[in-house]
């Protein structure tokens, strides 16, 4: 493990039986309000895609838009929330998709970025991978192409990177 990621593990806090019983839920809002440390996680994510013309960030609700918006002056990318339904505006795309424990829905609007465009997919953490695999077909949807994910934390015993067909970088790994 690098030096910055064993800064980061150090600082997540783990928070037992939330949202619900038997799930140690890991807690980053030590590590964003860091001032000191969260830039250098923003940046370390940045970095693992920074070579590849990132066009548009795609951050996943809610704690993918901190970490996107904090990458898109560096990465000099738009930014594009998918957002659960009813918070949107505009016209939008909608994917439904299963998840552990029931299903869920995300939304993108439909002019989010111009086919074509490339696009890295941003969130805090990787379970199943189940939400950003959602996020995969529904940036696919509208013609945006997937540049690869990348996470601030990985839970690799539930082995989510298996189901997101592009690459994934994750800067701690549980």
């Amino acid at each position: 493990m690098t030096e910055l990621a064993n800064e980061v593990s150090r600082k997540i806090r783990d928070v037992p039986d939330f949202p619900k019983p038997g799930i140690l839920f890991k807690d980053i809002t030590p590590v964003l309000a860091d001032p000191h440390l969260f830039p250098r996680v923003a940046r370390w994510m940045s970095d693992q895609f920074r070579a590849d013309g990132i066009d548009h960030i795609v951050g996943i609700e809610s704690r993918g838009f901190i970490l996107g918006a904090a990458m898109v002056e560096d990465l000099r990318a738009g930014f594009v929330p998918a957002r659960k339904p009813g918070k949107l505006p505009y016209q939008c795309v909608t994917i439904e998709y299963e998840l552990e424990y029931g299903s869920s829905k995300l939304q993108m609007h439909t002019d989010a970025f111009t086919s074509g465009g490339r696009v890295l997919i941003v969130d805090d953490l990787l379970a199943t991978g189940g939400t950003a695999a959602a996020t995969i077909d529904l940036v696919r949807r509208l013609g945006g192409v997937v540049v690869g994910c990348v996470f601030m934390v990985e839970l690799g015993f539930l082995d989510g990177r298996k189901r997101l067909d592009a690459p994934v970088k994750s800067l701690v790994t549980y």
